[in-house]
């Protein structure tokens, strides 16, 4: 999966600071018979995969007017799966998952592109899907909450890729959106310089979309920054969602 710039990527781990059946009534010959006609048999070949399903929710580029919308490369991840990275608050988790485009809670599917409007000179914002059973997009959001909540003063990931102290975590106004949605702002220092990172999670139904914004190219060269995350492109994203 792709979770993070290749600038920003490399910036961090330069510095060492571097997410039918029917359940029917009656006896096991009918169930039988009726899987067997060839009705039940077409409506199994048109149910959708969870992934097939983000697949075609996923923006493209002609969803967002002036933007490439591609997929990340993996070149540089911070993790390729929220067991990679580990935390010195465990209650953080859902932030450090969000901030590197790992999933959250307990999900059947999820995707990533990164959508960008002047390359490495204006930044990245990044959008991961994520499909879940009744009732799980709704506890992996309450666990994001918590987490705003309780990591005001910071928290400090790693995984293989190395390490990555956040300073502070600030929740942030964001417009309401799908049944339910929270945004909150990161602030971590690399090299002695300080970067603002923003985030944001909307839940639609059983789908989470997760934004986060970050100049890579500003890490590298150790500029501050602090890149709001664009517009247009989460307005694309949670249209096509709702």
């Amino acid at each position: 999966m792709k979770r993070t710039t290749a600038l920003a990527a490399s910036a961090l781990s330069l510095s060492a600071l571097t997410l039918l059946t029917a359940c029917g009534s009656g006896n096991s010959d009918s169930g039988t018979d009726a899987a067997d006609k060839p009705g039940a048999t077409a409506s199994r070949a048109k149910e959708v995969s969870p992934a097939d399903r983000l697949a075609k929710l996923m923006i493209t580029k002609a969803d967002v007017d002036g933007h490439a919308v591609e997929e990340p490369s993996d070149e540089f991840v911070f993790a390729k799966s929220p067991d990679e990275v580990t935390l010195d608050k465990k209650v953080c988790a859902p932030l450090a998952y969000a901030m590197n485009q790992l999933p959250l809670g307990e999900p059947q599917a999820d995707l990533t592109r990164v959508a960008s409007k002047d390359g490495l000179n204006g930044g990245f914002t990044y959008v991961t899907l994520t499909a879940y059973e009744d009732g799980g997009a709704e506890s992996a959001m309450a666990g994001l909450s918590k987490a705003v909540a309780s990591c005001g003063d910071g928290f400090t990931a790693k995984s293989k890729s190395g390490t990555s102290p956040y300073d502070s975590v600030t929740a942030e106004p964001t417009t309401k959106a799908g049944d339910e949605s929270l945004a909150f702002k990161s602030t971590m220092t690399v090299l002695g310089t300080t970067h603002t990172l923003h985030s944001a999670a909307v839940r639609h139904d059983d789908v989470i979309a997760v934004y986060f914004s970050v100049d890579g190219r500003a890490i590298a060269e150790s500029r501050p920054s602090d890149v709001k995350l664009a517009a247009v492109v989460v307005g694309a994203q949670n249209a096509k969602l709702g």
